[in-house]
C-alpha cells in the first residue's frame, strides 16, 4: 500500500458544508482516491462498519467510536469532528404532562430514540446532570433499539421498549414522562429545557460547552500498511472545512432554528440550520466553528470520556492521544 500513491477508498460521510468540497472532487487527498458510498440513513453506516469493517473510511458518531474502540473494533479515528451541535432541546415532554422541569424525571422511565450509546443521549444526558443536578441513576431508560456495538451491554436501568412500540405512543400515553433524541412537535410535545436553542449557546458563551457527535475512523489495516496515510485524510478534510467557513465568513446570515438531534438518522435541521449554528458559534467564540486536531478539542473529549463513564458506557478511562491516528496527534486545522 505504501507504494500505491492513489489507493482507493470506500468512503462513507453524509455530504454537508465542512466536506462539500471532498464530496465534489474540489479537494482530494494526494495518496489517495475517495470512493463515496451514499448510505441514505448514516446510522445504517455507523452500523456497518463497527459491525463488520465494511469502509475504509467512514463517519462516525463520536460515542460510538469510543464504545467500539473499547470492545477492540479494529478503526481509529481522526481528529476530525464534522458535527458539532448544542443538545439542550434533545430531551421533550407532553405540555400537559407531570414533568414540568428536568428534576421532575426522578423516579420515571424516560425513552431514548435507538441505543443507549448515541451520542445525542449521552450528552442530553449530560445536561441533564451538569446544569440541572438530575441523578441519571434514579431514572429508568428505555431504548428502542439496540447499541451498534453488539458486545456491549448496557446498565441495569436501562430496558428495550416492547416490540410493535412507539416512543411517541408510550409519551402520549403516560408510559414514558420524557424522550430523548426526538425532535420537538408543538403543540403535541415540547422541549424539557426551556428556549433550547439560546441555552446552548449560553452554555457556550459561559462555559465553553460545545458537544462534538460525530469523527472520522479509518480501518487500522490501512493505517498500519500505511502509517503517513491519517495525515493525509486529516489534510484533506482540514482544507475542505476551511473552504467551508470561509464561505460562512463571506455570506450573508440566514437564520434558521438549530435545536434538533444530529447523529444521521435523516432528523437534523439541514444546511440552512447548520450554517445559522456556526455563524453563531463565531459570533461567540471570534474562531472556527469546526476546529479539527485533539489540541483545540482535548476539553470536550475529555468531558465526553467523564460522562461515558458515569453513564457506564466504558468502564476504564483511554487517553485522547490513544483514540487518534499517531500521524495526526500533532496536526490541526
Amino acid at each position: 500500500m505504501a507504494d500505491d500513491p492513489k489507493v482507493r477508498l470506500k468512503t462513507v460521510t453524509r455530504t454537508q458544508g465542512a466536506n462539500r468540497a471532498l464530496k465534489d472532487g474540489s479537494v482530494q487527498p494526494r495518496r489517495a482516491t475517495f470512493e463515496f458510498e451514499e448510505v441514505p440513513v448514516l446510522v445504517h453506516a455507523f452500523r456497518r462498519m463497527v459491525r463488520q469493517l465494511e469502509f475504509d473510511v467512514c463517519e462516525m458518531a463520536l460515542t460510538t467510536y469510543l464504545c467500539a474502540k473499547a470492545y477492540g473494533v479494529r478503526m481509529t479515528a481522526l481528529p476530525v469532528f464534522l458535527v458539532r451541535g448544542f443538545h439542550h432541546g434533545a430531551v421533550v415532554r407532553r405540555p400537559d404532562g407531570p414533568v414540568r422541569e428536568p428534576a421532575d424525571l426522578a423516579g420515571t422511565r424516560v425513552g431514548v430514540n435507538r441505543g443507549y450509546t448515541v451520542t445525542t443521549g449521552v450528552w442530553a444526558r449530560a445536561i441533564l446532570a451538569e446544569e440541572h443536578g438530575v441523578d441519571l441513576e434514579r431514572i429508568t431508560w428505555v431504548v428502542s433499539d439496540d447499541d451498534h456495538v453488539e458486545a456491549y451491554r448496557p446498565p441495569g436501568n436501562v430496558e428495550r421498549m416492547e416490540p410493535g412500540r412507539a416512543l411517541d405512543e408510550l409519551l402520549d400515553a403516560g408510559a414514558l414522562s420524557a424522550v430523548v433524541g426526538v425532535t420537538a412537535h408543538p403543540p403535541a410535545t415540547e422541549s424539557l429545557v426551556p428556549e433550547p436553542e439560546e441555552a446552548g449557546f449560553r452554555a457556550l458563551a459561559q462555559r465553553g460547552f460545545y458537544p462534538i457527535n460525530h469523527t472520522i475512523v479509518v480501518r487500522d489495516e490501512l493505517l498500519d500498511e500505511d502509517p503517513g496515510l491519517g495525515a493525509d485524510l486529516f489534510e484533506a478534510f482540514a482544507e475542505a472545512k476551511q473552504r467551508y467557513v470561509e464561505q460562512l465568513r463571506r455570506s450573508p446570515e440566514q437564520g434558521a432554528s438549530v435545536n434538533g438531534t444530529s447523529e444521521g438518522d435523516g432528523r437534523s435541521e439541514g444546511a440552512a440550520g447548520q450554517d445559522f449554528m456556526y455563524r453563531r458559534v463565531m459570533e461567540i467564540t471570534g474562531g472556527d466553528p469546526l476546529p479539527y486536531g485533539i489540541e483545540p478539542n482535548a476539553a470536550m473529549i475529555e468531558k465526553l470520556l467523564d460522562h461515558a463513564l458515569r453513564q457506564h458506557i466504558l468502564t476504564e478511562r483511554p487517553s485522547v492521544d490513544a483514540l487518534f491516528a499517531p500521524a495526526t496527534r500533532t496536526l490541526a486545522g
